[in-house]
């Protein structure tokens, strides 16, 4: 296969081209924050954390963290116009109350009938399921970015999960470093793809059959 792909920046840069004007957007910790950073101009998203703060900006430059204005990964941040404060009650009840549009997640295993599974037991990966629980089942649309495979080269997109489950059926599209992936009636379905991989190659490294519906556009994103 080649070994062309795309960095975690320019994954994060397609997904968030997908996020509408206006959205209230939950991103997962880790890799998923650098989503914030390619929100699209003229467009306004409005960023939930689950430690309690709406409207957050983007990090600060360093040396000028206020360590009491983090997010729920700890990292620092700023604040927009309008930001809000409020308890991690409060915050769980916007989640579990279905007022955020869109989650944005990590993923160890997404599966063709939309289950995913982003955290693991054991001495290694994230030691418990945490927010994201509510986060897949509360928010109207769930989306991950991810490697298409492990650093060991096992598909990430799969039958079925084989590590704990985040949530049930809950992924509707998955952005990877090879391609885009819609999940729809049980099934992947490619929306994109780098021009530079063949069908076969890319269906090599999915762990699940690769369903067409018209034609599959090609994934170009900018350089970062």
């Amino acid at each position: 296969m080649t070994d062309v792909k795309l960095s975690n920046a320019q994954i994060a840069w397609r997904a968030a081209q997908d996020i509408e004007d206006g959205a209230y957007v939950n991103l997962g910790i880790g890799f998923p924050e650098m989503v914030a950073q390619y929100t699209v101009e003229g467009r306004e998203a409005i960023f939930h954390t689950e430690n309690g703060v709406l409207n957050f900006g983007p990090a600060p430059k360093p040396g000028e963290e206020d360590w009491d204005l983090i997010n729920a990964g700890k990292k620092a941040v700023t604040l927009k116009p309008g930001a809000a404060f409020f308890h991690h009650a409060d915050s769980f009840g916007m989640v579990r109350g279905g007022h955020l549009d869109v989650a944005i997640l990590g993923a160890l295993q997404v599966a063709q009938n939309g289950d995913l599974a982003n955290w693991r037991v054991g001495n290694k990966g994230v030691p418990a399921v945490g927010g994201a629980m509510d986060l897949v089942h509360g928010a109207k649309r769930v989306a991950v970015i991810t490697d298409h495979v492990t650093k060991k080269g096992d598909p990430k997109l799969v039958d079925s999960c084989t590590f704990p489950l985040t949530g049930v059926g809950c992924v509707t599209r998955v952005y990877t470093s090879l391609a885009v992936v819609d999940i729809e009636d049980g099934h992947f379905v490619l929306r994109e793809k780098l021009p530079q991989l063949s069908m076969d190659e890319l269906r090599a490294v999915t762990g699940a059959e690769l369903h067409l519906d018209g034609d599959v556009g090609e994934l170009i994103v900018p350089e970062l």
